[in-house]
């Protein structure tokens, strides 16, 4: 379960999978195919399963509204909507008089909006205003003479208007961070510490050295160099690798005398066995 794991002890093995089909069944809202049951068990767990389908409908039927923010908003949404509740707006637009004293707020019963005003006469005077959507677009300011707006940035204007620029749309200037803070533990003792971002620019990475020009001119000159018809000829004649390519190809006076004195074995051999 959420809080806590609970542990369920049967007499017999028959009583465990009847309890373990109650369960699925209430959870899943289905009878388990996976338990053996009996049919007489099965019918009884069908029951159980329509009977909570049931409970649940009349409940959520039954349900006030979850959140003041059900309402589906059209349009662009004004600066002054806030997401709170009667008191929190009463509270917000009497600890920050600065800011303004009207604020769009969702409605009480999640179908309709509101808009709260504060005053001052001789302390705090609240007024709240029912704002209700129209189903074929717009809104309806709900007073004695309903003011329809076709937007909600209107119903705001409208107010305005109505009371001369006394009513003023609450826009809260929230602060914002000038520094760039982080939060690092020491791995010796394991204490958390605040630290601050350095302010100053980042290093960049280094730039790559200049290319040398002799080498960039030697490099273009063999490029263009004509193909030479033997495949061995590629480097320049003075490189190590074209020396070592002779002393390969041209054998040695040693190696040649070897030769020569191998061959004379291998005839000499062969005319004794003829």
């Amino acid at each position: 379960m959420k809080d806590g794991e609970i542990k369920l002890t049967a007499p017999s093995l028959e009583a465990r999978e009847l309890w373990k089909g109650f369960l699925y069944s209430v959870v899943d809202l289905a009878v388990p195919t996976t338990l053996t049951l009996l049919p007489g068990q099965l019918h009884m767990l069908r029951e159980v399963v329509e009977k909570e389908k049931m409970r649940r409908k009349a409940r959520a039927s039954s349900r006030a509204p979850s959140s003041p923010l059900s309402l589906p908003l059209v349009g662009e949404i004004p600066a002054c909507f806030r997401p709170v509740s009667r008191i929190e707006a009463e509270v917000l637009l009497e600890r920050h008089p600065d800011c303004g004293n009207m604020l769009l707020r969702p409605g009480r019963d999640g179908s309709s909006l509101a808009v709260t005003t504060r005053q001052d006469l001789n302390g705090s005077v609240f007024r709240h205003y029912r704002v209700t959507q129209k189903q074929q677009g717009g809104y309806i300011i709900d007073v004695e003479n309903p003011i329809p707006c076709p937007t909600l940035h209107d119903v705001i204007n409208a107010l305005v208007e109505k009371t001369a620029g006394t009513l003023q749309p609450f826009i809260l200037e929230e602060p914002y961070e000038e520094n760039i803070t982080f939060v690092s533990s020491n791995d010796e003792n394991g204490e958390r510490t605040l630290h601050c971002a350095p302010t100053g620019f980042l290093s960049r990475a280094p730039s790559l050295p200049p290319k040398q020009v002799g080498t960039d001119k030697w490099s273009l000159r063999s490029q263009t160099r004509s193909p030479s018809p033997s495949p061995r000829s590629f480097s320049p004649s003075g490189s190590p690798s074209n020396s070592m390519r002779r002393l390969v190809l041209s054998p040695s006076p040693l190696s040649q005398s070897l030769t020569d004195e191998l061959k004379q074995k291998l005839e000499k051999r062969r005319t004794s066995q003829e």
